[in-house]
């Protein structure tokens, strides 16, 4: 593991949080009464627009050999990227409505909630590991990772799922907050748990890589 590894990893995530801080600065430049939580539904759609371009163009600097492979030798794969994307949109929103949320009220902050988590988890994915699904079992088992950047991966999906978990408790709380709506408590919470994932994971890759190993085989 070289430093210049880390060092990549850690301005990569440092561009990724300054496209979240962009889009919340952005649109109040340009878009009259623009608010965080009086129009949510128009930052969300910002907001992923946002993060998703940087990720992809990132990750085509940083990580290009998963894009040529992807455009030169298997051209359907960008569409099954697509497909894979979508569906992650639909499915988290099933398991939202699963969970609680409610089925017809609310069905366009649930289903644009859905495309932001599958923003922060699976567009990542997808860029770093393509439409191999067998790459993606084997990032997300134990001792299945081959780099760091599958090593941030793990972090950054995991603490984006658990931040929008946690931040689920204070909505049946009577504290009559606007934030207290659904799903804008869950929205602020898996954009938290993303942005502290890519702070902690080169940090605690840093902390550890006397101790990480990969098999690259």
């Amino acid at each position: 593991m070289k430093d210049t590894d880390i060092k990549r990893l850690l301005y990569t995530h440092l561009l990724c949080i300054f496209s979240i801080i962009l889009s919340i600065f952005i649109p109040s430049v340009f878009l009259e009464n623009f608010s965080i939580l009086e129009t949510h539904l128009m930052w969300w759609c910002i907001y992923s627009v946002f993060v998703t371009a940087v990720n992809v163009v990132l990750y085509l600097v940083v990580k290009p050999n998963v894009f040529l492979k992807e455009i030169h030798y298997h051209l359907s794969n960008i569409l099954k990227c697509c497909i894979y994307f979508l569906m992650s949109c639909f499915s988290f929103h099933v398991i939202f409505v699963l969970y609680g949320a409610p089925l017809i009220e609310f069905v366009l902050e649930t289903f644009l909630f859905a495309v932001l988590l599958s923003t922060f988890t699976i567009i990542p994915c997808l860029c770093l590991l393509g439409s191999n699904l067998k790459a993606w079992l084997r990032v997300f088992r134990r001792n299945g990772v081959t780099s760091i950047w599958e090593n941030s991966l793990q972090i950054t999906t995991i603490s984006s799922f658990v931040g929008a978990w946690l931040r689920a408790f204070p909505i049946p709380l009577d504290w009559e907050r606007p934030w207290q709506v659904w799903p804008i408590s869950c929205m602020l919470g898996e954009t938290f748990g993303y942005v502290a994932g890519l702070i902690i994971s080169p940090l605690w890759i840093c902390w550890n890589r006397k101790q990480l190993t990969y098999n690259n085989n």
